[in-house]
């Protein structure tokens, strides 16, 4: 599978150029534009696009539409994560958050609207869809990753709860994105995404006990962003709860899990092969020689 067919870059920056403009209040495009650039290493877009391209897509830009919507979810959450009433973090990717640059107001807005600009994305693509049929299911599909039960809005909620299941809680804070970049991608391609569950529920845990273990080890000029925030905020984590060792064997548990589920298509060897390169760079470099 060619990398290049996977770069989401300029759909996101088109995306972008219809919201953050001369006409959007100039302190909401500025921080629409910093939440989203520079971005991160764009996970859940490729393998929504990876998933679509294994599958033999016929409506590459449906599949592209629905990789952006996912990764302005994903800004979006993060703005939103940062905020005092939640992490309270002042960093991200190594720079001020949004609402340590722009202000708390701001930064509330700025995640509002990336949702909004989300869903946008996907409703304009169905004015020219080479397959407008499927474009329903994908923006169901995508917006069940979000909203309640089971989307990153109920795992944030989880941590407003006394008591939370850590596996329920990972399932919904980080898995449901990356449950929606694979059924999305495979809706997109207009095969059954109900197989294509697992994958991205089990790449999403691991991202997720990847970031506990980061938070409990890491420190934030590598990371970007503060540590020790699980602890501070007595949140649920795979640390606290299965161990420094514990919590790095059960991360290569969940990349296994979901390689060995990865349903049979076509492009089935490379996308096999992108999904473990890209796992690779979950565990920080001196806890490798554990999960190896």
């Amino acid at each position: 599978m060619d990398s290049s067919l996977l770069d989401c870059e300029q759909h996101i920056e088109d995306a972008m150029a219809e919201h953050a403009t001369a006409q959007c209040p100039p302190l909401l495009a500025q921080a629409l534009n910093y939440a989203v650039f520079p971005g991160g290493a764009r996970v859940r877009p490729q393998l929504c696009k990876a998933v679509a391209l294994a599958n033999n897509s016929s409506d590459v830009g449906l599949a592209s539409a629905a990789a952006t919507a996912v990764e302005l979810l994903h800004c979006a959450s993060l703005v939103h994560d940062d905020l005092p009433c939640f992490d309270d973090a002042t960093q991200r990717r190594g720079k001020p958050s949004v609402h340590a640059k722009f202000g708390e107001r701001i930064a509330v807005l700025t995640g509002d609207a990336l949702i909004v600009a989300a869903f946008q994305t996907l409703a304009a693509h169905a004015v020219h869809a080479v397959r407008i049929e499927r474009v329903p299911l994908v923006t169901t599909i995508v917006a069940r990753g979000v909203g309640a039960p089971h989307g990153i809005c109920a795992g944030q909620a989880w941590e407003c709860e006394q008591r939370v299941d850590l596996a329920r809680y990972h399932r919904a804070k980080t898995g449901a994105l990356f449950v929606a970049a694979t059924c999305a991608g495979a809706a997109s391609a207009g095969v059954d995404p109900g197989p294509w569950v697992n994958l991205g529920a089990s790449i999403g845990e691991a991202y997720q006990i990847a970031d506990d273990i980061k938070d409990a080890v890491s420190d934030p000029e590598t990371l970007g962003k503060p540590v020790g925030i699980d602890v501070k905020l007595d949140r649920p984590s795979a640390v606290r709860e299965l161990g420094l060792e514990g919590a790095v064997s059960r991360l290569k548990d969940c990349l296994e899990s979901g390689l060995d589920s990865m349903p049979s298509c076509a492009g089935q060897n490379m996308l096999y092969k992108l999904v473990r390169a890209q796992s690779s760079r979950f565990i920080p470099e001196k806890l490798g020689q554990v999960a190896a």
